[in-house]
């Protein structure tokens, strides 16, 4: 650098451009120590113009398609394979579901239609269930004085407590019962079952107290007996449906 000046080069690589600048003349007087060595002045849009010119947008080059140009691709080839293990659903159409509602009107139609099945013949007494033979009911009642006594109140209503004919409940309709033939016994289900002696169901005879905890009524031979079921019944025979019931006889 000579004494009467300073050059200055500055570099710069951007877009493959190499620019330099130098300062003023080597006359240029010195920088003293109050006042800064002056910059000289750079020409920016010079340095610029290949890059403007590299970016602009009009000279990208323009591709033209003709209007009747046809666009097409190419798709591969989709095989599909029904797997065999599963089995496909059955389509419902409405034309099915309209045919099932059809027929199953008919089948009611015809249904309502179709002559009734002959009624059975009522028993000689509403009283008895229909697996009972009226005819033989009445063998076994006249048998046995206490089943005589426990006929009369057939179709009497079942009653909470109840221990008259206007009303019974199961205990109450058994003690009424023995009352009337001059053989009291206890009035409550649970002390009935020691009123008299135990017997096995092949030694019981019609007339016995058949017994099972919270319940008791009247034997009335093979597998029936006679009591008053529970609220909503009356007293009525019928089967014996209790498991492992106990037979008691009452003496007198």
């Amino acid at each position: 650098m000579a004494v009467a000046g300073r050059r200055s080069v500055v570099a710069v690589a951007a877009a493959g451009l190499v620019v330099s600048s130098f300062g003023g003349p080597a006359s240029a007087a010195p920088a003293t120590a109050n006042a800064p060595a002056a910059v000289p002045a750079v020409d920016t849009s010079a340095l610029t113009a290949s890059a403007r010119a590299a970016l602009d947008l009009q000279a990208a080059p323009v591709v033209t398609v003709a209007s009747t140009a046809i666009w097409a691709f190419d798709a591969p080839k989709v095989t599909l394979r029904v797997d065999a293990k599963v089995k496909a659903k059955p389509v419902v159409t409405r034309r099915a579901v309209a045919a099932t509602r059809k027929a199953a009107v008919a089948s009611r139609s015809a249904v309502r239609t179709a002559a009734p099945a002959p009624a059975a013949a009522p028993p000689a007494s509403g009283a008895f269930i229909a697996q009972i033979s009226p005819a033989a009911m009445a063998g076994v009642i006249a048998s046995s004085p206490v089943l005589q006594v426990a006929a009369r109140y057939v179709g009497v209503p079942y009653v909470w407590g109840g221990t008259t004919p206007a009303g019974f409940d199961c205990s109450g309709f058994t003690s009424y019962v023995f009352a009337q033939l001059g053989r009291p016994i206890s009035r409550t289900a649970a002390s009935q079952r020691t009123a008299g002696t135990e017997v096995s169901r092949a030694n019981a005879q019609p007339g016995d107290i058949i017994w099972t905890p919270d319940h008791v009524g009247i034997y009335a031979g093979g597998n029936f007996q006679i009591d008053e079921p529970r609220p909503g019944k009356s007293i009525q025979f019928r089967s014996i449906w209790q498991t492992n019931p106990v037979f008691i006889r009452v003496a007198g």
